[in-house]
């Protein structure tokens, strides 16, 4: 009888820790650790080549819509005024020297498959019209206003030569965003061919943007991010349907000397990968 009381005990305590364990792996989870595992399950080597699934897209970005400052390390800048303290506890600077300000960079993950990322913005600060070759992009504005304007290519391509010019072709792309995105707002999706591919941020006000790259930007693989500037056309659509407001004549130049960046630590929930 000793013995199998023994036994009963045993047992209740394995399945005591057991479910304690688990109790705690749940408590502990965090929303950027299930963001991550929902990445690493959807961008898999196997389909790099591809856009996700629909399905897939709309999981990612009901995941991201639920994310907020406090859940990747940030506070809420945003309410803090240009002359608060930034999202990392660093004063900023003075308004005389906001131009100096540079936008901050923080790694959450970097991998062959995707990357994870954060963006924080000064009042003011532009990401200039670039390109994500062969990539989708999700974006979620974290605090604050941020302005984004982006075209894609118009295909076939159309693309002139110029004399004379320090560009010596332009091509035609056309407009597919032009707004101001407030936090809270919903994520923001681009693709390899649609959405607003080549695209440029200037921060309204102090904000931060969680950004998932997939697959990431890979010079041996031919996705160089290369940055634009854009001229408008004179031309209409040839169908008569789109205006020369909505086209724009691209030309691709060296990364902009004012494009200032630092680099910021990551501060949020630790992520097992």
């Amino acid at each position: 009888m000793c013995v199998q009381y023994r036994r009963l005990l045993t047992i209740m305590y394995v399945q005591f820790r057991r479910l304690l364990t688990m109790a705690t792996r749940k408590k502990s989870s965090s929303s950027i650790q299930a963001l991550y595992d929902l990445c690493k399950d959807t961008f898999m080597p196997s389909a790099a080549a591809f856009a996700p699934s629909p399905i897939a897209i709309q999981k990612l970005s009901s995941l991201l819509d639920s994310i907020g400052p406090a859940d990747v390390g940030l506070s809420d800048a945003s309410k803090e005024g240009d002359r608060g303290h930034g999202p990392f506890g660093i004063a900023s600077f003075n308004r005389v020297d906001r131009w100096a300000q540079p936008i901050t960079y923080v790694d959450i993950h970097e991998g062959e498959n995707f990357t994870m990322c954060i963006f924080c913005f000064p009042t003011s600060s532009v990401i200039p019209l670039h390109d994500h070759p062969g990539m989708t992009v999700f974006s979620k504005v974290l605090y604050g206003s941020l302005h984004v304007k982006g075209y894609d290519w118009v295909e076939p391509a159309s693309i002139q030569k110029i004399n004379g010019s320090e560009h010596s072709a332009v091509r035609l792309a056309k407009l597919a965003v032009d707004k101001v995105l407030t936090a809270p707002c919903s994520t923001s999706v681009l693709y390899p061919r649609s959405g607003g591919n080549l695209h440029s941020f200037t921060a309204i006000t102090p904000c931060a943007v969680l950004d998932i790259l997939a697959p990431p930007y890979d010079e041996s693989a031919g996705r160089r991010c290369s940055y634009y500037r854009d001229y408008p056309s004179t031309e209409e659509d040839e169908s008569g349907i789109g205006t020369k407001e909505e086209y724009a004549w691209l030309a691709e130049v060296d990364t902009p000397d004012d494009l200032y960046m630092c680099t910021g630590k990551y501060t949020g929930p630790a992520i097992q990968k």
